[in-house]
């Protein structure tokens, strides 16, 4: 649960590290020549309860993994699912539309209350941007579209994550 004084969510170490290496995640790794301000990856902090932090990962790939501040995880599906790599990297390519509204960043708080995170992780820098939970205006029609675009990419891994858990259960029978 957020402490109620400061508003902050707690994490575990390995929650810090895995966020930490996700948003310093290098551009050379795609082995494309991305522009200075072209976003090859989003990374996204999205509280999703009064105890529970999500941060949502996505590479231009189509990559998609979430890591939660207990220490879980669920990465790996972007391997099996065609749906979720689609999802993924149609955020991805959208994001930079986001940037001119965003600010350059090298500091990567946790956030507090209900607010969402948004790191574009560009060759020329990290860029934040956050969205209150809730009426985004139509005055910010940017980043209306990307929080569509993230609630895809969340709804298909939660669709992999049940495919996931019906093959268990039904490789256990």
């Amino acid at each position: 649960m957020p402490n109620k004084s400061t508003g902050r969510y707690s994490v575990t170490q390995k929650y810090l590290m895995t966020r930490g290496q996700a948003i310093n995640f290098p551009a050379q790794y795609f082995n494309t020549n991305f522009k200075r301000d072209e976003v090859y990856g989003v990374v996204i902090d999205i509280p999703m309860a009064a105890d529970v932090l999500t941060t949502m990962v996505c590479f231009i790939n189509g990559a998609a993994n979430l890591y939660f501040n207990n220490g879980g995880e669920y990465s790996g599906a972007s391997q099996k699912y065609r749906n979720l790599v689609q999802a993924a990297h149609n955020l991805v390519a959208n994001a930079g539309q986001l940037v001119p509204k965003a600010v350059k960043t090298t500091k990567y708080d946790i956030p507090t209350g209900r607010t969402n995170y948004i790191f574009l992780l560009t060759r020329g820098g990290v860029y934040k941007a956050e969205i209150q939970a809730g009426l985004i205006p139509e005055t910010e029609p940017e980043k209306r579209t990307i929080y569509v675009l993230y609630q895809r990419v969340l709804n298909e891994l939660r669709n992999c994550q049940l495919r996931d858990d019906a093959e268990k259960r039904k490789a256990a029978k």
